[in-house]
């Protein structure tokens, strides 16, 4: 594959070859940092883990230099926490059984910047490579710039396919802003049952985050727990585990990202106001 930095990783867990590994891929991940996508796709990672049928395939996009650091990691440079980094990505991807693992290596700078092709080409080149049904990303309304950027990025890289070498799906997932604000009706739900060993321990591999000083796993747990609980106020708990995504599959094919999350914006104000209205 001709990826555009010359860093740049394709870490195959299994060993299969490069041209066996990648058109096995049913579900990708596309996420700006290491464990970006242990957090906002696990739902593709179990739904893979353990099958012949089903595979996923990870991106990270950056290079993890301005990861937060402490204790042991407290003296590392950049190049040091970029080497860090790549070694924990690479064991997620181990204990996830994932197809493969692209490790792009860009700088975020360079991710955020609008008028970069290389983000693009890169994206636009794995795409083509695994032909996923399924993509997940970040969605539009993190708080996270890079996080925004690299789901921008990812929506650009649908529409440069022909219509048909697009995936399936697109789903923008949650890691720097919850997305349980969306209405029920515009919420994707994505169920994490079971398989919780899994789950913590792809959390667990990145000890640089967790000993360096923000308890990603246990928060990430939490998250997921409240999610179930906190979905429905009238039922009893349908799943032991949830998160939530955004849709992004329309704007594939047409439309403005920037209007796409206002008019959901508009219909959670809507129904705010609606609620209180008819209670007043």
């Amino acid at each position: 594959m001709k990826l555009t930095q010359a860093s740049a990783q394709i870490f195959v867990p299994d060993q299969s070859p490069l041209d066996e590994a990648l058109p096995r891929t049913t579900h990708l991940g596309i996420g700006a940092h290491h464990d970006d996508l242990e957090i906002m796709a696990a739902h593709g990672i179990l739904e893979c883990f353990g099958s012949s049928e089903r595979w996923f395939t990870g991106v990270v996009v950056t290079d993890g230099a301005g990861s937060a650091r402490d204790f042991t990691y407290r003296s590392h440079s950049d190049e040091q926490m970029k080497a860090v980094r790549r070694t924990e990505q690479k064991k997620a991807a181990y204990v996830g059984e994932y197809a493969a693992q692209f490790l792009l290596d860009h700088p975020s700078s360079a991710v955020k910047a609008a008028g970069n092709s290389a983000v693009l080409a890169d994206l636009i080149e794995i795409l083509r490579a695994t032909k996923p049904e399924l993509v997940y990303t970040h969605n539009l309304a993190d708080k996270h710039d890079t996080h925004v950027a690299v789901a921008l990025r990812v929506i650009a890289a649908c529409r440069a396919l022909e219509p048909d070498e697009r995936p399936q799906r697109l789903i923008g997932c949650e890691v720097w802003r919850d997305l349980d604000w969306l209405c029920d009706a515009d919420k994707v739900p994505l169920p994490l049952d079971g398989r919780e060993h899994v789950q913590s321990a792809l959390m667990g591999v990145f000890d640089s985050q967790i000993a360096g000083g923000k308890r990603y796993d246990l928060a990430t747990a939490g998250r997921r727990r409240a999610h179930a609980t906190f979905s429905e106020s009238h039922g009893t708990d349908r799943h032991s585990a949830l998160t939530w995504g955004m849709d992004l599959t329309p704007l594939m094919h047409s439309g403005d990202p920037d209007s796409h999350a206002a008019e959901l914006l508009r219909r959670f104000a809507n129904d705010v106001a609606a609620r209180i209205r008819r209670l007043s």
